[in-house]
């Protein structure tokens, strides 16, 4: 197959070392795909976080703005199960996410750990100023507390049974005399939902600079088996009455499982992660990030439907690289 191009064509790609009418040869895919499986799976992660960030345009704000805007981000980690092999357990990794659904950092679990050792050292990458961590029962921990008041975040956790102690004290506040601070309803997935959000000041919680816990019950109702369920949920959180208004707390609480819908649930279902046999060396991983980055810019670009972006992009290869701002 002859390869050359018509002397005068304009603009003819050109690699160096190579005579000018020859098109540079595309690498293989078996290149690529040596090449992704050697990365460094932390340096990789941590470019993609920090061009995100960057890419991320500053907030709108009035002149002079009261006080800086709370970015609230999620933390939460999430198992490939592809990459399971017979002698080796599939990577888990954690990542935090803004709750606009760009993530700004992730970083692999040690095998035969958990993701609270990863915690502080994942987070150590971001900027944390002005900023409110949610998590969930996992990282209800004295140790992230202290940290994340250190670095100048706040947090938002939920508390369970798994901390008995702090469970109880929060448990046992005379919620019944404490007035409503924030309701609605919604009728979505063929259920109606309320949520009722209490809010009690509170000086001597046992957690670093906690100030305020938290009651969230949500009566559900299954319309089509009318199955009525009612879930109580307990937080504490740094936040005292200054700093957030009832509709914002409640807002962030229900925030924080969008890193399930916005990132987890995208990466299965559009990207049919857990469904990839890549195996070799840092290759899941290294794919993962590459989809976190691509879920990513499209956030950034305002696509909420990340399946209909793909397609559009794969018609044109001048749009990939239009959308990273490489064209």
């Amino acid at each position: 197959m002859d390869r050359r191009c018509p002397a005068a064509r304009p603009g003819c790609p050109r690699l160096p070392g190579r005579p000018a009418h020859r098109h540079p040869a595309a690498p293989h895919a078996a290149t690529v795909r040596r090449l992704l499986q050697r990365l460094d799976g932390d340096a990789l992660d941590a470019a993609i976080g920090a061009y995100l960030q960057a890419r991320t345009p500053p907030p709108q704000r009035s002149e002079p703005p009261p006080k800086p805007a709370l970015r609230a981000v999620a933390v939460d980690g999430k198992t490939v199960r592809g990459s399971r092999t017979a002698t080796t357990t599939a990577i888990q990794l954690l990542a935090a996410m803004d709750h606009h659904g760009v993530v700004l950092a992730q970083r692999q679990i040690a095998s035969k750990s958990n993701e609270i050792p990863s915690f502080q050292p994942l987070l150590d990458t971001i900027d944390l100023n002005d900023t409110v961590l949610t998590g969930d029962a996992l990282h209800t921990q004295h140790r992230h507390g202290a940290y994340l008041r250190k670095r100048g975040a706040h947090y938002l956790a939920i508390v369970k049974k798994n901390h008995p102690g702090l469970y109880a004290q929060v448990r046992r506040l005379p919620w019944a005399d404490i007035p409503l601070d924030h309701h609605t309803r919604d009728r979505a997935h063929h259920r109606d939902e309320i949520r009722r959000l209490k809010i009690a000041a509170f000086l001597h919680l046992d957690c670093p600079g906690a100030r305020q816990a938290i009651q969230v019950v949500r009566p559900r109702h299954e319309l089509s088996t009318r199955k009525l369920t009612i879930e109580r949920v307990y937080l504490i959180t740094s936040l005292d009455v200054f700093d957030a208004t009832p509709a914002q707390l409640a807002a962030w609480i229900r925030g924080h499982w969008g890193i399930e819908n916005l990132l987890h649930h995208v990466r299965d279902r559009t990207f049919r992660e857990d469904d990839s046999k890549v195996r070799t060396g840092t290759l899941p991983r290294t794919m993962a990030s590459l989809r976190n980055l691509a879920i990513s810019v499209f956030r950034q670009n305002d696509e909420t439907n990340i399946a209909a972006a793909l397609r559009r992009t794969s018609r044109d290869y001048h749009r990939p690289l239009s959308a990273l701002g490489l064209t």
